[in-house]
């Protein structure tokens, strides 16, 4: 049995075989784990591109993908009966001895072996893990609360304020002071936001002295009127 696995050739090879319909036989080698020197056919080859395990073993009733250092080509005559010794003349023919392809079962201890079996072979081969365990089921992750945003916004001469929570909407924009705004402003230690509040208040302040100042005009006005008034009376 090889341990090298399959050559680029020989994976070139079988591919061009699985291509003309044939199904060529190949070995598990060492690195197959517990079912070394077992022999299987090869079904198909993947895009290796996609995955080191693209060579498709039918072995006993299932089909399963394999690396290339995995098998290796079958010697030939692997597999098939192996005939009887030699009998004496005028016995009767031996049954025909033959040997089985077992079924792959994934997670299984490793067969037991007859007595007189090199004792180091038989402890390399349990000390392998079995090949495709059954990965554990990752636990559930908790899911928290959703995010929580709250937005504070000047447009049109008001500051507004709302809160929203995932999708659900907690408070929509209502108006609030300026000064509770500067309040909330004041938290945000950011220059670019500390400058842009400053201009803000800067326009405020520029329109309310123009209002007040057209207003004490119109009031002179009404003032000098209601004087005027009262002298003709």
């Amino acid at each position: 049995m090889s341990g090298q696995g399959l050559s680029t050739e020989e994976v070139a090879g079988i591919r061009e075989a699985v291509a003309a319909g044939r199904k060529p036989k190949v070995v598990f080698t060492a690195s197959a784990g517990q079912i070394a020197g077992q022999v299987g056919q090869v079904v198909a080859l993947t895009d290796p591109a996609v995955s080191d395990e693209f060579v498709v073993v039918r072995f006993g009733r299932d089909e399963l993908p394999f690396s290339p250092v995995d098998v290796a080509v079958a010697p030939r005559g692997a597999g098939r009966k192996v005939p009887s010794a030699e009998r004496p003349a005028g016995e009767p023919a031996a049954e025909p001895v033959v040997v089985p392809e077992p079924e792959f079962v994934l997670d299984t201890p490793p067969p037991a072996r007859t007595v007189g079996e090199d004792a180091s072979a038989r402890a390399a081969e349990s000390a392998k893990p079995a090949r495709r365990a059954v990965k554990p089921a990752k636990a559930a992750k908790a899911k928290g609360p959703a995010g929580l945003t709250v937005t504070l916004a000047y447009a049109e001469g008001e500051w507004t304020v709302a809160a929203q929570q995932g999708a659900k909407v907690l408070a929509k924009p209502y108006v609030v002071k300026p000064a509770e705004a500067l309040r909330m402003v004041g938290l945000v230690d950011v220059s670019g936001v500390q400058e842009a509040v400053e201009q803000i208040l800067a326009a405020e302040r520029a329109e309310a002295e123009q209002q007040a100042e057209k207003l004490r005009s119109e009031l002179a006005e009404v003032e000098a009127r209601l004087a005027e008034l009262r002298e003709a009376g």
